[in-house]
């Protein structure tokens, strides 16, 4: 288990996760530094995603000298690598929870109106439907994220209050 950024709250299942990408990075001749694996656990522990300001403020508890360019460019770096997503209707970021996406096939995200959260699906199926259609139409998507809006199971109970 890498010991670059493991704060004592970790988890032995966001441990291998990290460890995980880390790995996958490896193999792209990619390196997931402190700063990335740290933005990289932030959105693990945060599965709704959170916004890069939010991760900024965060990040500056353990780096007070952290700036917005260090948490864009780690971002950007995790986007890449397809660790990590933006969902662009509620501009905030959540850690692909697959880790298997294939750089040519798109994330299916399920965003909640009513408490904002998301769901990714892996469905190579419906994504690769959905792009034929697209061609069909003559469009083509313009990201790599595909986002429904889509009440999600607990906010469809009668008695959940988001």
């Amino acid at each position: 288990m890498n010991s670059a950024y493991m704060p004592a709250e970790v988890s032995v299942d966001e441990a291998a996760f990290l460890d995980r990408a880390e790995a996958g990075c490896r193999t792209r001749g990619a390196s997931l530094t402190p700063i990335r694996r740290m933005v990289l656990a932030l959105l693990h522990r945060n599965p709704k995603g959170l916004k890069a300001y939010d991760l900024l403020e965060r990040i500056k508890a353990d780096k007070p000298g952290a700036s917005p360019p260090t948490v864009y460019r780690a971002l950007d770096f995790l986007i890449e690598q397809g660790l990590v997503h933006k969902i662009g209707r509620m501009n905030l970021f959540v850690a692909c929870s697959q880790l298997c996406h294939q750089a040519q096939i798109p994330g299916l995200f399920l965003v909640c109106p009513r408490c904002n959260g998301v769901t990714e699906l892996q469905d190579e199926e419906v994504i690769r439907t959905l792009a034929a259609s697209l061609v069909a139409a003559g469009h083509q998507l313009e990201s790599q994220e595909v986002e429904i809006g889509a009440i999600c199971p607990q906010c469809r109970q009668p008695d959940s209050q988001p």
